[in-house]
């Protein structure tokens, strides 16, 4: 995968969006209920930062083990 610059977005619903900087398909969008939306209330866009960001360094960990060859036949445990 090669490195891209990306943005976040607050989408027009209030849903947060990833995309790449000047494209205008969205790779990811976090979508709150509205009862957590109002739990959140103003930091409902950092914790859609903070869910993106984990999501992109585990994907980059898991492609550097895959490449090492480490052992993927274990399962890891997904919470």
């Amino acid at each position: 995968m090669t490195v891209s610059e990306f943005e976040l977005i607050v989408l027009e619903d209030g849903d947060v969006g990833l995309q790449r900087a000047g494209a205008d398909d969205l790779l990811v969008r976090v979508k709150f209920s509205p009862r957590i939306k109002e739990y959140l209330g103003e930091q409902q866009v950092e914790v859609a930062k903070c869910m993106i960001n984990t999501g992109i360094k585990t994907f980059f960990e898991l492609e550097q083990s895959a490449s090492s060859g480490a052992d993927s036949k274990s399962d890891p445990t997904v919470h």
